[in-house]
């Protein structure tokens, strides 16, 4: 039997306060689907040997952390040891997206090919810096290309065949 893929929704960064709370730095565009109260996430951290299955017992926004409890870890005692941990979720349970919406784990590795012919290489990242993502493409030659998620530039996306037609906008190279 094959192991589950797994993506991660939320890493685990600090302790919050003495009651049990977990500080989390939210990986996902659903937190209020992933972190609602009963939602059950996988936890994995580098002491376990297999994740542990946590199920949610609160969630709050506070600053710019995600604050968590878990049922059944109700003290600082109990959460510490899994600072430095991912919360996760298998791939049977992704969320299925709007057309022209993407996982970024869809993207990494595709082929990126201008709307001339001209192939510029691969997604290596998926920056997120506010109004749009912006993809980072290794070329073929070792140098990094941004291409910012616009519709003027990004001109077609299929994931299926790990390919991207790009337009290139004057001045992006």
């Amino acid at each position: 039997m094959t192991q589950p893929k797994f993506y991660t929704v939320g890493k685990l960064v600090n302790t919050q306060g003495l009651r049990g709370e977990m500080r989390v730095v939210s990986t996902t565009d659903f937190p209020d689907v992933r972190f609602k109260k009963g939602n059950k996430l996988h936890l994995f951290h580098p002491s376990l040997t297999e994740p542990v299955i946590v199920e949610i017992a609160s969630y709050r926004e506070h600053k710019d952390f995600t604050i968590l409890t878990f049922k059944g870890y109700s003290s600082i005692n109990d959460v510490e040891k899994y600072k430095g941990g991912e919360l996760k979720v298998p791939e049977t349970e992704l969320l299925e997206l709007e057309e022209d919406e993407f996982y970024i784990h869809q993207l990494i590795g595709c082929e990126v090919i201008t709307d001339t012919g001209e192939v510029l290489g691969k997604i290596t990242e998926v920056l997120q810096p506010g109004a749009n993502d912006v993809w980072v493409v290794k070329g073929n030659k070792g140098k990094e290309i941004m291409l910012p998620f616009i519709d003027d530039c990004i001109k077609e996306v299929d994931v299926q065949n790990k390919k991207v037609i790009c337009h290139l906008m004057d001045g992006l190279l």
